[in-house]
C-alpha cells in the first residue's frame, strides 16, 4: 500500500493501512485541496469535492450523476472565492464528534468530522470483509454527520441528505 501523501507533506498516522490506492488518492488530492485553500486541515467538505471528482460510484448514489454532481461541483470549485470563505482558518467541529485533542484516534491533519469520517469508512469496511475503505465508505461515513461541512454542500446543491443516509445505512450513526 502506497502512503497517501508525499514525503514532502503531512503523514497521516495510520491512514495508509485502512485505505484503498484509489481513496488515497482521493486523500492526496483533499490534502492539496486544504493546502491550496489555506486550511490547515482536511475537512469534509475537502474529502468531499475529491470523491466527487475521483469516484463514479459516490456519483451513482446522486441518482446516477444528475446535474447535482456538477452544482456540487461548482458549489465546491468556488470556495476558496466565496461559497466557504467564513470556513478559512477555522476547525471544521459539527459537534458530533470530540474535538481531535479529546479523541485518542484522532488523525493529524485532519478536522475532527473528517477523521471520524473515516473512521466510519474503515468500520464499514471490515463490516464487509475488507481490509481497505472505498470512496464510498468514505462517502457513507462523511454522510453520517449530519451537521459537517461536506453534508452542508451537499443540502444546498439539493440532495435530499437524509435519504441519502438511509440509503448508505448510516442514519443515526454519529449521534
Amino acid at each position: 500500500m502506497h502512503s497517501p501523501t508525499p514525503s514532502s507533506e503531512p503523514a497521516d498516522a495510520g491512514v495508509e493501512e485502512q485505505v484503498s490506492d484509489a481513496l488515497a488518492f482521493m486523500i492526496v488530492t483533499a490534502r492539496r485541496r486544504a493546502a491550496r485553500d489555506g486550511d490547515r486541515q482536511i475537512d469534509t467538505a475537502h474529502l468531499l469535492h475529491s470523491l466527487l471528482e475521483s469516484d463514479r460510484a459516490v456519483w451513482e448514489l446522486l441518482d446516477g450523476g444528475s446535474p447535482q454532481v456538477g452544482k456540487l461541483l461548482g458549489y465546491l470549485v468556488q470556495r476558496s472565492i466565496g461559497y466557504g470563505l467564513a470556513w478559512q482558518g477555522s476547525m471544521e467541529d459539527s459537534g458530533a464528534v470530540p474535538a481531535v485533542s479529546e479523541q485518542p484516534g484522532g488523525v493529524p491533519g485532519w478536522s475532527p468530522s473528517a477523521a471520524k469520517a473515516l473512521e466510519l469508512a474503515g468500520e464499514r469496511a471490515r463490516k464487509r470483509g475488507d481490509q481497505h475503505a472505498e470512496g464510498v465508505d468514505l462517502f457513507a461515513g462523511l454522510v453520517a454527520d449530519d451537521e459537517c461541512r461536506g453534508v452542508e454542500v451537499l443540502r444546498r446543491a439539493g440532495v435530499d441528505t437524509d435519504d441519502l443516509a438511509v440509503r448508505l445505512g448510516v442514519r443515526g450513526v454519529q449521534g
